[in-house]
């Protein structure tokens, strides 16, 4: 389906919009479309702030030049798909996603996971047990990205050698 999705969204997506073909992650529900912009130039004095507000400031300026595009573009991703779909840019080290999905997600928790979640919330981490397991999970993608980008790496793997099955 993402190859799918790639394919479908590098013929549509203006060849000027990015540094090159846009990053596709799908989902069961949604359609990431990340691109990569063009840095910054700026004088070599520009502090590390300063060049990163630039960056943002560029991702921004390319969020509002190109609305109407982008959305005639998902519309027709999504009745292509039937999910969707979100953009995104990045540039240099900055990035920001531009309207996303937020899926409820149910799950069954014994009372110490509760209590660390009501923690959470007691403390002001979070407004809900909702936000709090949603911080629970933001944290562990990001210190633990190698570990989760291997678990994903070998989940493609098993992909691959049950379609060669017995069954297929």
């Amino acid at each position: 389906m993402a190859e799918d999705a790639a394919a479908w969204f590098a013929a549509r997506v203006p060849s000027g919009w990015f540094a090159g073909p846009p990053d596709v992650i799908a989902d069961g529900e949604e359609i990431l479309v990340m691109g990569t912009l063009p840095d910054v130039e700026l004088a070599g004095a520009t502090t590390k702030e300063g060049r990163a507000a630039a960056r943002l400031a560029r991702i921004d300026r390319f969020r509002e030049e190109t609305r109407d595009d982008r959305i005639r573009i998902a519309r027709g991703a999504e009745r292509q798909f039937g999910r969707k779909v979100a953009w995104g840019a990045r540039c240099g080290s900055e990035s920001k996603i531009f309207t996303t999905l937020s899926v409820p997600v149910m799950t069954r928790l014994r009372m110490n996971e509760r209590s660390i979640l009501d923690t959470l919330v007691a403390g002001g981490v979070a407004r809900s047990r909702s936000e709090a397991l949603a911080w629970c999970v933001r944290l562990v993608g990001m210190h633990q990205a190698d570990w989760i980008k291997g678990l994903r790496d070998a989940l493609v793997k098993v992909d691959e050698i049950r379609s060669k099955g017995p069954l297929n």
